[in-house]
């Protein structure tokens, strides 16, 4: 598992590169002042980052207790990148209304183009990470992703 500076390093860098994009790409789509989406997205990307902490972290124990391995397949990085936007978009949602002064309706589809952004972005950005910084291999876990030698040959 990764250790807690490491879920720091993790949790910075995925919001700082996250906040340079989504920032100015909402002030464009949704045609709203920059200023406003950056404070949302400021805001959202702190409520973030205490999120990924405490989600990862959970997450990990689980796939421990349950897989007896950390690794992460495809259709699990899948199920977590949606797993987590869920919890976030839940947390976000009455703020991005209020602040910006719109419906929950309203604030329900800007939230949802968030998530969509970040889920793709997760996915990229955590196999990124795992790539860059892989985790440090515990005695007698395999690797899930790495191909298998046939028996036969």
């Amino acid at each position: 598992m990764r250790t807690t500076r490491d879920r720091i390093r993790h949790a910075l860098c995925f919001e700082v590169l996250g906040l340079a994009l989504v920032t100015p790409l909402g002030a464009l789509v949704f045609h709203m002042p920059l200023h406003d989406v950056g404070i949302v997205s400021l805001v959202a990307a702190t409520v973030a980052m205490g999120w990924n902490y405490v989600y990862n972290l959970g997450f990990d124990h689980a796939m421990r207790r349950l897989r007896g391995s950390v690794v992460k397949t495809v259709p699990i990085r899948i199920g977590h990148a949606v797993l987590f936007e869920l919890g976030l978009l839940t947390m976000l949602l009455p703020f991005m209304a209020w602040y910006l002064g719109i419906s929950l309706w309203q604030a329900l589809i800007m939230d949802l183009a968030f998530a969509g952004f970040y889920m793709v972005y997760a996915f990229v950005f955590n196999w990124g990470y795992d790539v860059v910084f892989p985790l440090p291999k515990a005695a007698g876990e395999d690797d899930l992703n790495a191909p298998r030698a046939s028996a036969a040959g």
